[in-house]
Parts: C-alpha cells; sequence; structure tokens
C-alpha cells in the first residue's frame, strides 16, 4: 500500500529464489569451485554465496555480472535471474527495492490508488491500515508506522538524490480518513513540494491523454547508473530488472510527466483543495 505493507516484514525465500540458487550451485559445483573460492572471485564471502545458493538470500545484477564472468558468460544466470526477478513474493522484493531506494541518485513514482508512501502523514498511515483486511493487530500498526516515518527520511537525508511524485487528483479527493486527515496529507505534500530535490505533479481528473494506465509505478537510477522498477498489487511485488521493461517504463513515466500539471500548478491546486476542506 503506497510502498510496501509489508516493509517490515521479514522476507521469506521463495520458490524462484531456491530453483535460481540451484542453478548458481550446479554451475559453480561443474567449474570446479567451492564456495570460498567462488565467493573471491565475486567478491562474496563463501556464507553470503550459500544463502543464495539455498535461496535465502536474493541475488542482485553485479552478483550475476560478475557471476557470469567467473561461469563463462554463457549468460544463462542472467536469463534465469531475468525470470527470478519477475517473480511475485511482495516482502522479498520490497525489501530489495528498499536497499535501492537508500542508494537511488534518483527516484519517481506514480500513484493513482493511494498518495506515495513517502509523502504520507501519520494520520493517512493509520487510515490506510485501518481499512486494510485481515485487520492488523495494534503492534502490527504502529511497526508500520514507524518504518514509514523513518523511510520518509530519505527526503531530507538525501539532498542530492532526485526524487519526482505524480498523483492523480482522484487520490486526494477520495479523501480517506475524512477531511482532517486530507488537511494533514495537503499540508504535507506542499511541504515536501518545497523542497529543492523533489518535484510533486498532480494528474488532473481530467486528461484526453495518460501513458499508464496499467497502474502505478516507481523508479530508481542507481550511482552506477543502473535502473530498476518496482510495481506491486494485490499481495504481490515485482522487482524488474529486465532493461527493455525498465526502458520503457521510463518512456512511460517522461509522458507522463508531461501530461501532468506542472510543479507550480500542482502546489495552486493543493493549496485549493486545502482551502476547500
Amino acid at each position: 500500500m503506497g510502498g510496501g505493507v509489508e516493509v517490515n516484514g521479514e522476507p521469506e525465500s521463495s520458490d524462484s529464489m531456491k530453483t535460481f540458487g540451484a542453478f548458481v550451485q550446479g554451475l559453480r559445483e561443474h567449474a570446479g569451485l567451492s564456495r570460498e573460492e567462488f565467493g573471491a572471485r565475486v567478491h562474496m564471502s563463501k556464507h553470503s554465496v550459500a544463502s543464495i545458493e539455498l535461496g535465502r538470500r536474493l541475488a542482485d545484477q553485479s552478483f550475476v555480472d560478475a557471476a557470469e564472468g567467473v561461469l563463462g558468460n554463457t549468460g544463462a544466470l542472467r536469463k534465469a535471474f531475468g525470470r527470478v526477478a519477475r517473480q511475485p513474493g511482495f516482502a522479498v522484493w520490497f525489501r530489495k527495492w528498499a536497499d535501492l531506494e537508500r542508494q537511488a541518485v534518483s527516484f519517481d513514482a506514480y500513484e493513482c490508488r493511494l498518495v506515495p508512501g513517502l509523502l504520507q502523514p501519520e494520520t493517512y498511515v493509520r487510515a490506510v491500515y485501518e481499512n486494510a483486511l485481515p485487520p492488523p493487530t495494534d503492534g502490527e500498526v504502529e511497526a508500520q508506522v514507524v518504518g514509514r516515518m523513518e523511510r520518509q527520511q530519505l527526503l531530507r537525508n538525501r539532498p542530492n538524490t532526485a526524487f519526482s511524485f505524480i498523483v492523480e487528483e482522484s487520490v486526494l479527493l477520495r479523501e480517506l480518513g475524512g477531511p482532517d486527515v486530507t488537511r494533514s496529507v495537503l499540508d504535507q505534500m506542499l511541504e515536501y513540494a518545497g523542497l529543492r530535490n523533489v518535484d510533486l505533479q498532480i494528474m488532473p481528473l481530467r486528461r484526453k491523454q495518460h501513458a499508464s494506465l496499467a497502474g502505478p509505478l516507481q523508479l530508481v537510477e542507481t550511482p552506477e547508473g543502473r535502473r530498476f522498477a518496482y510495481v506491486e498489487g494485490h499481495m504481490s511485488g515485482w522487482l524488474i530488472t529486465e532493461l527493455k521493461d525498465v526502458t520503457a517504463l521510463h518512456q512511460r513515466y517522461a509522458r507522463l510527466r508531461s501530461q501532468a500539471l506542472t510543479p507550480e500548478d500542482s502546489a495552486r491546486l493543493l493549496e485549493r483543495l486545502r482551502g476547500d476542506l
């Protein structure tokens, strides 16, 4: 919900991770390398290699690239990893996505369902979880509130990271949680929109063209120039790493920015909505 309902949940191993890990192990053993020898060549401890091979740890692209070089550059690992990266597994993928968020030099998010997680005030976070089914416990709600508030520090703690948000006007007109909650949302959005590293745009309710009818999306670029995307739905989330897919989503987001209101017009709309409450 706006950045991962289960962000504080412990990621669980998935069948696809175990299958990928077994594939890595088979290739390593075929090459005649121990875990320690292989780890030294991919700049990883033997324990980290074991975690990947046993499906307990999600591999990343840098591991796959290094492992390909050690294991013959057949392309088999890259193809297998592309399959793994598209498998649903909410807690697993969001934990990896949260790591990428913390490293990003740019972060883009489009939302059509609710306020993006990085922009949600505490009252809104609570309203979101009051609507969750099955109902969470009080402890689970508090953990989510703490996690969300900590995550928002990225906007202030990373002034050299460019953050861009596009939010549907309909999300604000819904008034989730009531007028007081919506007022706090608008106040916080206006506050964050005033930061130099944040662009906030509203997609107006009436628009003849729309580049992301398929739903919400999030994008990051790392300091190494790698690009990743993340999308989520009911009980699932997908970390997208395939270059052509990520490129297509970046193109959609770029078109969305041209279709949404400018940051200046968006701020004026937020102020008008605030005055109407």
